[in-house]
């Protein structure tokens, strides 16, 4: 494994660089372009959690430190330094939107990391249908490529808010529109 910029590697490297991030904001990690130095044992598991090397991450400011430095890139999720780049595991998808409120016109979604989305162009709600169990699978888009799996009971919070257009159930968030499913569907 190589040394990052400031002489750590692995997790103390990517916490150091993390921390560079001025207050709550994100670091440049789509700027940042260092080999691949291999595997970290990290898995964030399908309801969110993170593990290390089998145990969960019990304290969210450090979940919240190493989301700031995860990017998708074309061959998986990667925690990115200026000096390294170590390949984790994500069982469905990085994040869980925890949250969602009105704010005037927008949806705005809350993750389990602390991140806000809000809905729109830049930040759509999919929902797809699980090929195993048949329910509605509901995602919101939180930056780049990273995507938060809206929990179960935040998706009935978005059916009650849903009005019906052209036979679906429909949200609307910053002046887009945004499908549920059709009425009748399991979604109501």
């Amino acid at each position: 494994m190589s040394q990052s910029s400031e002489g750590k590697t692995g997790l103390a490297g990517i916490a150091e660089a993390a921390r560079q991030a001025p207050g709550r904001g994100l670091p440049p990690v789509h700027l940042w372009n260092p080999a691949h130095c291999g595997e970290i044992d990290i898995v964030i598991r399908r309801d969110g959690v993170w593990m290390h090397e089998g145990s969960p991450i019990g304290r969210p400011e450090l979940v919240r430190l190493f989301s700031t430095v995860l990017r998708k890139d074309p061959d998986g999720y990667v925690l990115v330094t200026p000096g390294e780049k170590l390949s984790i595991k994500v069982q469905d998808l990085p994040f869980r939107a925890v949250s969602v409120t009105r704010r005037d016109e927008a949806l705005v979604f809350v993750t389990d990391a602390g991140d806000e989305a809000e809905a729109g162009p830049d930040h759509p709600i999919v929902v797809e249908t699980d090929p195993v169990s048949g329910e509605p699978s509901p995602s919101v888009r939180v930056r780049a490529d990273l995507w938060a799996r809206i929990e179960r009971s935040i998706f009935y919070e978005l059916v009650e808010m849903a009005a019906v257009e052209d036979g679906r159930l429909t949200v609307r968030s910053n002046g887009c529109a945004f499908p549920l499913g059709p009425t009748g569907a399991g979604v109501e």
